[in-house]
């Protein structure tokens, strides 16, 4: 019988970006409280590994012990997991369509969780899902999205995301919403182009579902597995809002391979103009040239307008987003500098899954020494502990007989003023 590692919840005290302290979790109170003034909720964020890849892959499981691989030994164990930590918000990836419709719907609906989950679009049965409790919220919008486009030849993958609008459940009558967002990003190390072009686009359906009439949009939270590692330009995009890919090769983009000989690097721009999402990753209304039919054909000098329209605009190698979004997670221990994992089996032990939400934006009016307001967005006030490659090898890596998938379940609890 392989050990169990514990993890523990970390409480972040003091919300300065460069000093978030973390305390261990004695003699914290951590129950998440709603008051008059505020409404707290937990997100866990977790890839439950499809039965169908693993035996598909079955060369990157030779560690484990067979019988911890068998559906009917992982379910109830990832089942537990998920009861124990009883988040109220479940994003999780890999989720195979005739164990969700079988057993992993009806299980969580009983564990009063609403459902709703979207199949990936090809010959994988699998897909994302993102339930929620529904004493802690209602549901206004499910908004699916599909990264295949027969109409755009480089999105020739079939991984999709899911985007809902929830509505906190409050006393008041004026309640906030809240938008989440759960993703599996292409695995091929290679093809960051398609990589950043699905980000793109799950983007641009978050923009248009966290909107809100006055110009400004909801607090966001974004779980998945985005296949890349902290610190690449795919993770540095979302994290900064910004992305020079000028030269940048497609082998790069995701950082979980080391080698990039004789690789293409990115086109300018990424994405074909008919994708109709800007460079600022939103929905754009396709811009043709208006055309007055006179005598049959464009004057020449109409003509060169539209051209040099064209070419200005495909020249920029900047992406952005409008997004403030920082990560529930550091990605190294503080003391140690070692990296956290949160996925660990025979090819590798990385972080690819994260958590991102919307940072309160420090709002630095006033005097110097002033209190910083902080306003519209989440505050981090606990997270759960991930663990290094070294802890997952001593039980044996992953799956194991406590931890029935390659990845380890990411839980943060948020605050949202109000």
């Amino acid at each position: 019988m392989e050990g169990t590692i514990q993890r523990h919840w970390e409480y972040i005290c003091n919300h300065n970006k460069d000093k978030t302290k973390i305390l261990g979790d004695k003699n914290v109170d951590s129950k998440c409280e709603d008051s008059d003034n505020k409404f707290d909720f937990s997100v866990m964020s977790y890839n439950i590994l499809s039965q169908d890849l693993l035996e598909d892959n079955s060369h990157l499981y030779r560690h484990c012990r067979q019988p911890v691989l068998h559906w009917s030994f992982r379910f109830p164990n990832i089942l537990k997991e998920i009861k124990h930590f009883d988040a109220d918000v479940l994003c999780l990836q890999e989720v195979q369509e005739d164990h969700y419709g079988a057993e992993i719907r009806p299980s969580l609906e009983s564990l009063g969780y609403h459902c709703e989950y979207k199949m990936r679009t090809g010959r994988k049965p699998d897909g994302c899902a993102i339930c929620f409790k529904h004493s802690k919220f209602s549901l206004l919008s499910v908004n699916p999205v599909e990264f295949y486009r027969r109409d755009v030849p480089l999105l020739d993958r079939d991984n999709v995301g899911l985007v809902l609008l929830l509505q906190p459940k409050l006393p008041r009558a004026a309640s906030p919403v809240i938008c989440v967002a759960n993703t599996h990003l292409l695995y091929n190390p290679r093809r960051g182009d398609i990589k950043l072009t699905q980000l793109a686009m799950l983007l641009a359906e978050i923009s248009s579902v966290a909107h809100q009439k006055d110009g400004s949009f909801c607090p966001i939270v974004m779980c998945g597995d985005f296949n890349s590692v902290p610190g690449s330009p795919l993770y540095s995009f979302i994290k900064e809002g910004k992305l020079n890919y000028e030269g940048l090769a497609i082998g790069k983009v995701s950082g979980q391979e080391q080698s990039s000989r004789g690789q293409r690097i990115l086109s300018i721009p990424i994405w074909p103009p008919n994708l109709g999402i800007s460079q600022n990753c939103v929905y754009e209304v396709q811009q043709l040239p208006k055309v007055e039919k006179t005598d049959g054909d464009l004057t020449q000098t109409e003509l060169d307008k539209t051209e040099v329209l064209v070419t200005a605009e495909k020249l920029s190698s900047n992406l952005h987003h409008h997004f403030s979004l920082s990560s529930v997670y550091s990605h190294y221990f503080p003391d140690t500098g070692i990296p956290e994992v949160t996925t660990c089996h025979s090819r590798s032990a990385i972080t690819v899954d994260y958590i991102f939400y919307s940072a309160e934006k420090e709002d630095v009016a006033g005097q110097p020494g002033a209190e910083v307001a902080l306003v519209g967005g989440l505050k981090l006030l606990a997270r759960l502990s991930l663990l290094t490659e070294q802890d997952l090898w001593t039980v044996n890596g992953l799956p194991n007989e406590n931890n029935s998938s390659d990845h380890l379940p990411l839980l943060a609890k948020f605050r949202l003023e109000l």
